[in-house]
């Protein structure tokens, strides 16, 4: 039953078959690439929630989350290379392990994209909100901007852009790589403009205490964090265009993560030393849960007068420092940029959709074509509702705590499969071999697991209920249904047009 209904490896591989793909790539477009699709949502939001968590000790929190970051990469990196394909850890799955443990990736994975975008989209209302608010020297009322775990009500600016971002891929529009290439350019810019301003006027007595919660509150900012790295594995998905991917994927990934890592350590450190990153206690000692009523109710109380407090953490700090308007430069730059990874993110999100209806494991309709505009827009609109709904009422920190419990766990259902593969098909070509894959597999599988743990218990329970909600429905509507179950495989040649990303390739 587990291991059941394997989706014949070679004629995933006839689907990329049908055209083979330049290599090009060699390690330093691929270190780029990598660091393009990382850097960008996560430290814009979330560096006040890991605060809140770990204080100054979200340092060592960027770099346990780069890690395990690293090391899923490189199982990962092996797969897409042998299976380049859409539908990525799902259809690795269904190739490796099986129909039901494929049904239930996929099923994390919408789970990751569709929250994740919610997480995005509240990142976003709290930039521009603040960028509206101080430059034209207005209040906007919270109940209006936060959702009911936050201090306030609906969260519309949320609802609105999650609304017109599914709007956009109903109609078709999808991002260039020169829009892709300018919004990346402005991400990072904004975030260099950041340390050079901040880390000259840090005092080193800001980071003391260095980690007021102990370890179980890095590793805490650890399993949050881990969104910030969200998108690493745009490189691995380029296996296929790169020169020498032996040599190659190994630079392009490490590279680009320890890159990404130093950047988040010096904007950390920026926000740390200059403003200070401590979290804000209840009367017995603890910390406030991030995104709750009562962090919400203290802050109000010191009048939002730490960078815990901020939901534009990076702008926030730049004004407290006296830098005003690079402040609200910082807050435009998030407002422009961070609108693509929603798209990225949703666009993602309605493809593991199609893959799985198109499979027969959910109903036809969302694979549903529009005449006009040749986009699956019944799930598109589906996926759209879910979003907006998200953004409304939860806050982000939540929000990227329950994606990141879906990523985890298909990063290591990737990671057993490779270690599956080696032993069911030796003999295989693999363009990219995992290095050490006996001691990497398992560093990347414990390393999920680590950070799984570390999230908090609402996110695990969410996590544990909507899988429970993902079987009930394998076993009562799609086993019945499947065409690999009714003896049914087809080969999709279009398919081989459409990068395999399991994440967005920005993040």
């Amino acid at each position: 039953m587990l291991f059941d209904r394997v989706k014949p490896l070679d004629a995933i591989l006839a689907t990329a078959e049908k055209k083979s793909l330049h290599r090009s790539l060699g390690a330093f477009q691929l270190t780029m690439l990598g660091i393009g699709a990382v850097i960008g949502t996560g430290i814009f939001v979330l560096t006040a929630e890991a605060a809140q968590k770990a204080g100054p000790g979200m340092m060592i929190s960027f770099i346990i989350a780069g890690f395990v970051c690293a090391v899923a990469a490189l199982c990962y990196a092996e797969m897409a290379a042998m299976v380049p394909v859409s539908g990525s850890a799902y259809t690795y799955s269904y190739a490796v392990m099986g129909e039901m443990l494929a049904w239930m990736v996929g099923w994390a994975l919408i789970l990751e994209y569709a929250v994740a975008a919610g997480a995005v989209s509240v990142g976003w209302s709290g930039y521009v909100v603040g960028l509206i608010e101080n430059a034209f020297h207005i209040d906007i009322p919270d109940m209006l901007v936060r959702g009911p775990f936050d201090g306030g009500t609906v969260n519309l600016p949320a609802m609105l852009i999650a609304g017109l971002v599914t709007w956009l891929l109903v109609i078709g529009t999808k991002e260039s790589a020169t829009v892709n290439a300018v919004l990346v350019a402005i991400k990072v810019a904004a975030l260099t403009l950041f340390i050079v301003l901040a880390v000259p006027v840090m005092n080193m007595q800001n980071f003391e205490p260095f980690s007021p919660l102990g370890f179980g509150g890095i590793s805490a900012a650890a399993a949050s964090i881990f969104f910030a790295y969200v998108g690493f594995d745009a490189v691995s998905t380029a296996a296929e265009e790169t020169k020498n991917p032996q040599r190659n994927m190994p630079i392009g990934l490490i590279g680009s993560l320890a890159i990404c890592t130093i950047f988040y350590l010096l904007v950390a450190a920026g926000v740390i030393g200059s403003v200070g990153a401590q979290p804000v206690m209840d009367g017995v000692g603890g910390a406030f849960e991030p995104g709750s009523r009562e962090l919400a109710s203290a802050c109000a109380a010191i009048g939002d007068n730490a960078v815990v407090c901020s939901k534009e953490a990076l702008a926030w700090t730049l004004r407290e420092i006296g830098w005003p308007q690079i402040g609200n430069l910082i807050g435009l730059a998030a407002g422009l940029a961070l609108p693509s990874v929603i798209l990225m993110m949703m666009f993602g999100q309605t493809r593991i959709f199609f893959v799985m209806s198109r499979d027969g494991l959910l109903p036809e309709a969302f694979s549903k074509i529009h005449p006009r505009y040749n986009t699956p827009h019944v799930i598109t609109v589906l996926t759209g509702i879910f979003v907006a709904l998200f953004a409304a009422f939860f806050p982000v920190g939540q929000l990227a705590n329950i994606s990141n419990s879906g990523t985890l766990f298909a990063f290591a259902a990737v990671s057993i499969a490779v270690m599956m593969l080696r032993k069911t098909d030796p003999s295989r070509n693999r363009p990219f071999r995992t290095p050490a894959i006996a001691v990497t597999a398992p560093i990347a599988i414990a390393g999920c697991v680590y950070l799984f743990f570390s999230l908090d218990v609402k996110s695990q329970a969410l996590f544990a209920i909507w899988a429970a909600i993902g079987l009930v429905v394998y076993f009562t509507y799609s086993r019945s249904r499947s065409h690999v179950g009714r003896g049914s495989v087809e080969v999709h040649e279009e398919d081989s047009d459409v990068p395999p990303t399991s994440v967005p390739p920005i993040a």
